[in-house]
């Protein structure tokens, strides 16, 4: 599958800048100083003046942390998933929201994962993360209970991450960085939100809601702990691989 740029309309161009310039502005003083010197770094290849194009941020890439982008048509199974994440390939839909339906979505538009996965793909550390991730799931793809673990924290950390920076909270997780009301709702001292120490272990063990604003975030010391909790979770996880398991 590949992105049919020539396609795209000038309502295509005019939700995206929308969207774009929209949340920059509203993310100056919430998401992560990582994400945000990310961002800037790409500013040639991802910017509210142009719709991303997929071939020039590969591109981009192809100079830095060696990541690209593979176009896929919506919600992609699994396994699937965790393939393309091990060979440094980051999946996304090519089709944006309408300008009706800015604040709306049931399943990822370009917007979200584009503008909020795409940026920290470019940070080292998280680069590795991402790329370890994958391997990882690929490795226990057979093993239903490792996966919905790795799920939770995919969903806790990379979709729904917070990070302490000196003594303010920040975000570092795409689902909220790319969401308007949840950037906003993520970071409330409301009773209705409940901000955990990070613990890997508790996470792997913590079901999420997909349907909702999210109520329970767990925040982060350092990017570092991301990488930290692949290279625990291999070492647990090291028994399925042993020659009497089912698993790959």
């Amino acid at each position: 599958m590949k992105q049919q740029f020539e396609k795209y309309t000038a309502e295509d161009l005019a939700v995206w800048s929308t969207l774009f310039e929209r949340q920059i502005e509203n993310l100056k003083h919430k998401a992560s100083r990582d994400y945000l010197a990310a961002l800037e770094s790409m500013n040639a290849v991802l910017n509210p003046y142009q719709l991303p194009h997929f071939g020039k941020i590969n591109e981009w890439f192809s100079k830095h942390t060696g990541w690209e982008i593979a176009c896929v048509p919506g919600l992609i199974e699994v396994d699937e998933f965790f393939e393309l994440l091990s060979e440094k390939k980051f999946p996304s839909s090519t089709w944006l929201r309408s300008k009706d339906k800015l604040d709306y979505l049931e399943e990822p538009d370009m917007f979200h994962d584009i503008f909020g996965h795409i940026p920290l793909l470019s940070n080292p550390g998280y680069s590795r993360f991402i790329h370890q991730f994958g391997i990882l799931g690929k490795a226990h793809k057979s093993n239903p209970e490792i996966l919905l673990q790795l799920q939770r924290l995919y969903w806790f950390t990379i979709e729904f991450g917070l990070i302490s920076e000196g003594n303010e909270l920040r975000i570092f997780g795409a689902g909220i960085i790319s969401s308007f009301h949840e950037s906003i709702s993520s970071l409330s001292g409301s009773g209705e939100v409940v901000h955990h120490p990070f613990d890997a272990e508790q996470i792997i063990e913590t079901d999420f809601c997909t349907s909702e604003l999210q109520q329970n975030y767990f925040v982060l010391d350092h990017l570092a702990q991301l990488e930290q909790t692949i290279q625990i979770l291999s070492k647990k996880y090291a028994h399925a691989l042993e020659p009497h398991s089912t698993s790959i």
